[in-house]
């Protein structure tokens, strides 16, 4: 599927990828919300505003398209992966058209070219070192052999997937949710440790949407869960999560003490409304802000995700934070519990610039 392909041919394929978004002029005249899909079939909600930077964001994307392309060229297909075996290597790696030297981990920060990250992120993951531990039919026998079988796991999967990016093109049809069922079932199997736990079909299936084959899913989806992230945060009791959670929590306090006078308004009210970080920071962190945030800043996050490990994930979470205290009219205007989340998901689904996570400063003075 990924085979050797001219330079043409690659950069018409990221640039069909990556269209330009144009709302109509009646929107740009009244500012109205327009809805467009992105490059993953989901569909976008936004301001004119939000296109602008959308479409800022997809320029710096086809930039870095060509910076991949030029490595592919003259490194050869699989140049990442000599670096990502030898610090020194990577330490060395230049691309003279940016004039000085670039590692791999900076060069991810910028963003895989979405052409390019299925192969990618097989690769750096350990994914691809998995799944060649394995006999070769391992996945297609594990779907024939779990095939009709029934366990709590099975049922809870199959009571979510109607539930999982309802609206999708392709997730939201018989074809979409018989792949989701069977990555997720099949994973079910291989750990019954964890099992199923909800949360883990928004991750596969964004899995599926990048990966594009179920297969390269699957063991995304294992080496995600048995090498990335923490261990057991998605067991029965979540214990991983509630380490996730406390480390979180004690991040934030040191990241953003309330020492300030809007900032501590801001903590005042939110304990009087007795509201706790874990209320919107649960659905992150099982989630992967597959839910939470737009489906393009999800996968630069990933991008690091897989290279870095699950660091990015607090990094990511408390940039967050650090948007929302700067909406502090709006915070202190809540009144209830509720309205604070509906704040935050508004919020975080309008960060169309994954730069605005990764690459800020996490310090809230």
């Amino acid at each position: 599927m990924y085979g050797i392909q001219s330079r043409r041919d690659l950069a018409l394929e990221i640039q069909a990828q990556i269209p330009i978004l144009r709302p109509s002029i009646h929107a740009r005249r009244a500012n109205l919300t327009v809805k467009f899909q992105d490059i993953y079939g989901f569909l976008v909600e936004g301001n004119v505003d939000d296109v602008n930077v959308l479409n800022e964001v997809r320029e710096k994307v086809r930039q870095q398209g060509r910076v991949w392309w030029a490595l592919e060229a003259s490194k050869g297909a699989n140049w990442y992966l000599q670096t990502h075996a030898s610090s020194t290597l990577k330490a060395s790696l230049k691309f003279s058209a940016l004039g000085n030297a670039i590692t791999l981990k900076r060069l991810i920060r910028k963003g895989i070219p979405p052409v390019l990250r299925p192969k990618v992120w097989f690769s750096l993951s350990g994914a691809a070192k998995k799944k060649s531990t394995a006999p070769e039919s391992y996945y297609d026998d594990l779907i024939k052999a779990v095939d009709g079988k029934a366990t709590p796991a099975t049922r809870q999967i199959d009571h979510d997937l109607p539930r999982t990016f309802p609206g999708h093109q392709w997730l939201d049809t018989q074809e979409g949710q018989g792949a989701l069922r069977r990555v997720l079932v099949g994973y079910s199997f291989r750990d019954s440790d964890v099992g199923y736990c909800q949360g883990l079909n928004y991750v596969a299936a964004l899995l599926l949407l990048v990966m594009k084959t179920e297969e390269d899913a699957f063991w995304m989806l294992a080496v995600l869960l048995e090498n990335v992230l923490v261990n057991d945060c998605y067991t029965t009791n979540l214990s991983g999560c509630h380490v996730e959670q406390r480390v979180f929590k004690d991040l934030l306090i040191k990241n953003c003490p309330s020492l300030e006078e809007e900032k501590f308004r801001i903590a005042a009210h939110l304990d009087a409304l007795e509201f706790d970080v874990s209320l919107v920071a649960t659905e992150w962190f099982l989630c992967l802000f597959s839910k939470s945030l737009p489906s393009e800043t999800t996968l630069r996050v990933w991008d690091v995700l897989f290279y870095e490990g699950a660091k990015v994930l607090f990094h990511v979470a408390l940039a967050i934070f650090k948007v929302i205290v700067m909406k502090e009219e709006e915070l202190i205007l809540a009144q209830h519990v509720g309205d604070v989340i509906d704040i935050l998901q508004k919020t975080t689904h309008h960060l169309f610039d994954p730069d605005e996570l990764l690459t800020v400063n996490i310090t809230c003075s």
